[in-house]
């Protein structure tokens, strides 16, 4: 799993600048990691013949398997880059790393409605929730005309809620996994 904007520690950590943030989220957008959460959905939406008109078979997979790839890379330029650069805000998971594992998952959760200044104060996490809503909105451009309406939109950016909110678990608990699993 790609960690490229995960950090352990929270106090050492210098702000990153606009170019890193673009650079990272490239990254990150590109990492074999994505390709699968990408086919994972894509293979949801295909089971439940969401889109009809993509079709079935290979070619309604592609299809589906495109938009939802154009989906995640929009949400991640918007959510990582665009929006950080603009309000100024690091766009990095600040990895708790200890404590029990109630309150570790409750931080995590909590990472998709607060966000970490470059300053290094907190505010409202408005790249997470604004970003996802603009790269839904630019879906648009590429989802068949019948399904663009908004319960499409708002379901669209409920799931990019929920994936980045699971993402955050995994860099939040993917370090202690894969130790567990490394010693046997």
């Amino acid at each position: 799993m790609p960690n490229y904007l995960t950090v352990d520690n929270q106090s050492q950590v210098a702000p990153i600048s606009w170019k890193e943030k673009f650079a990272v989220t490239a990254k990150g957008t590109f990492d074999p990691y994505e390709f699968v959460i990408v086919g994972v959905v894509a293979g949801i939406r295909q089971a439940e013949d969401a889109y009809p008109s993509f079709g079935q078979g290979a070619a309604g997979y592609g299809k589906r398997y495109g938009a939802a790839f154009a989906d995640q890379a929009d949400g991640n330029i918007m959510v990582g880059a665009v929006f950080p650069s603009i309000l100024k805000i690091d766009p990095r998971y600040f990895r708790l790393g200890r404590g029990g594992f109630a309150h570790r998952f409750r931080y995590a959760a909590g990472r998709v409605f607060i966000a970490r200044k470059d300053s290094g104060g907190y505010m409202f996490n408005v790249p997470e929730f604004a970003g996802n809503a603009i790269a839904i909105g630019i879906s648009n451009v590429y989802y068949p005309a019948a399904n663009r309406s908004f319960s499409s939109n708002f379901s669209n950016w409920g799931l990019q809620m929920g994936i980045d909110a699971f993402g955050n678990e995994l860099k939040e608990f993917w370090p202690d996994i894969h130790n567990h699993f490394s010693k046997k």
